[in-house]
């Protein structure tokens, strides 16, 4: 079992899902432990001045004006993560629960949030036990942090809550036991530090990204099977061609492809039309665009792994305690919207690609099944993909533009990233399913063709031929839908 720390070493993306799988444990490093010890000492000792400090010993958003008392601090705490847990709709899915608790973990660490060392230890636990809170997708405005799901993400904390424990859902109050633990009190400023943040959000950006890239990578292999398939032309993916237009997305899509169809001996087949349909001649172009997307993406989520985004922060060397926005979800909103539309986008020409093998063209038969009539082979498998394409364009529809007052007009402009989210995972798996169609479709269409494709893809179908067999005759496709999505999801 791998123990990973926590500290100030800065992260990646695939670092931080290396660190969510189920054989690895959290450990906070020395000197982030010593950090935030100091952070929790240096509230304690400001707090004595008797000033206000905003959500330490004051109300929470337009109550902000209220100051409490200082016998009073540690139930304002634990009254802002019960009332704040009004979390509704599906189950967020237990894995991207690990991810908020390690990436909460990891905001908590550097020491700027003023709570004590047992808080984030706790949390740890949470993640070693596989003590994963029941958190519900519905309730974030994306701003003043994704205060509903942390609030169910906390509430364990205090003994409150369902989790999900050993494989069954039960009270957090009898997981604790189960797994040795009392509840814990919160002291000034815990509540508030564990409720503000970004870690719903840019826990789903996260998963969306690291899937998204591989879902990325297969549709490009999926396009090359395809172009073979259909007997497309290569001259559109030649390197010169991308050397005069060199983004590089462009660039690495047009490589790939190249890769993939070397040796290809139906890549030499003369008898090519002139030109392909865009949806084959275009694909570094689109595919490429949508790479771009998701390095983008990459670039602002890594800043955001490695960053504190509660309010207010604690500056101890400078003696400062500082509110402000950092819980503001703007910059993981649009790129959230962002990848939706570029993932979005491989499903959509994936699709056409699809409905093309099935036209009847380029000498292959209608629908891709020996007797058309009699049968209807896969046409139906590119309806199925169709209307996955057309739900992925409604969840496409950006989420990062709509704003709606909150909090007596305190918190007049939200960011909406956690719908941004929340949508961006549907269109992560709705895209894998459409992919997964295409290539089904291509391999059927290569069962007539008489030459082969590339020595990498040749390797690839007659393993895929192992779970999925030619369709020679009509049978119920969505069995081998699954299985030929549960195929490419394990290269």
């Amino acid at each position: 079992m791998a123990t990973i720390h926590c500290g100030t070493k800065a992260w990646t993306v695939d670092e931080v899902m290396k660190a969510c799988r189920p054989d690895t444990t959290l450990k906070l490093t020395a000197e982030a432990k010593r950090a935030v010890r100091r952070a929790a000492a240096f509230v304690t000792e400001k707090l004595a001045d008797g000033k206000a400090y905003y959500g330490i010993n004051t109300g929470f958003g337009a109550l902000y004006k209220v100051q409490v008392e200082a016998d009073q601090l540690s139930q304002l705490q634990e009254n802002l993560v019960k009332s704040h847990a009004c979390g509704t709709g599906d189950r967020v899915p237990d894995d991207i629960v690990r991810l908020m608790l390690l990436l909460k973990v990891r905001s908590l660490s550097y020491g700027y949030s003023g709570i004590r060392p047992v808080i984030v230890e706790r949390l740890m636990d949470f993640f070693n036990l596989d003590l994963l809170p029941v958190v519900y997708q519905q309730g974030s405005l994306g701003a003043s942090g994704d205060l509903a799901p942390l609030a169910h993400l906390s509430l364990p904390l205090l003994g409150l809550g369902e989790v999900v424990f050993r494989g069954q859902q039960m009270p957090a109050a009898r997981a604790l036991k189960k797994a040795g633990l009392e509840p814990l009190s919160l002291s000034a400023k815990e509540g508030l530090a564990l409720l503000n943040g970004t870690q719903f959000s840019l826990a789903y950006g996260t998963w969306a990204l690291y899937h998204g890239k591989k879902w990325w990578q297969l549709a490009t292999e999926t396009a090359a099977l395809s172009l073979d398939a259909f007997n497309g032309n290569l001259s559109p993916f030649d390197a010169k061609l991308h050397r005069i237009r060199p983004h590089k997305g462009q660039v690495k899509t047009a490589r790939l492809v190249r890769q993939i169809l070397k040796g290809s001996t139906i890549a030499k087949r003369k008898d090519k039309a002139i030109q392909d349909p865009y949806s084959f001649r275009c694909v570094p172009q689109v595919h490429g665009a949508s790479w771009d997307a998701l390095m983008h993406a990459e670039s602002v989520l890594t800043t955001e792994i490695n960053s504190v985004t509660d309010n207010p922060n604690v500056f101890v060397t400078q003696n400062q305690i500082l509110s402000g926005g950092n819980f503001h979800a703007q910059p993981l909103a649009l790129v959230l919207d962002y990848m939706g539309i570029a993932l979005a986008e491989l499903a959509n020409i994936s699709e056409r690609r699809t409905y093309l093998l099935l036209s009847g063209r380029r000498d292959l038969p209608a629908f891709l099944t020996p007797h058309p009539g009699l049968q209807s082979g896969l046409m139906i498998p590119q309806y199925t993909a169709a209307s996955i394409v057309s739900q992925n364009k409604q969840l496409a529809t950006p989420a990062s533009v709509d704003s709606i007052v909150s909090s007596n007009g305190q918190e007049d402009h939200v960011s909406m990233a956690a719908n941004a989210a929340t949508k961006l995972y549907r269109i992560v798996e709705n895209t894998g399913t459409v992919i997964a169609i295409e290539w089904m479709a291509a391999a059927q269409a290569l069962y007539f063709r008489k030459q082969k494709t590339s020595p990498v893809l040749e390797k690839r179908l007659r393993a895929y031929r192992k779970r999925v067999s030619p369709i020679l005759q009509d049978r119920i496709l969505s069995k081998d839908i699954r299985a030929t999505r549960a195929f490419l999801e394990a290269l």
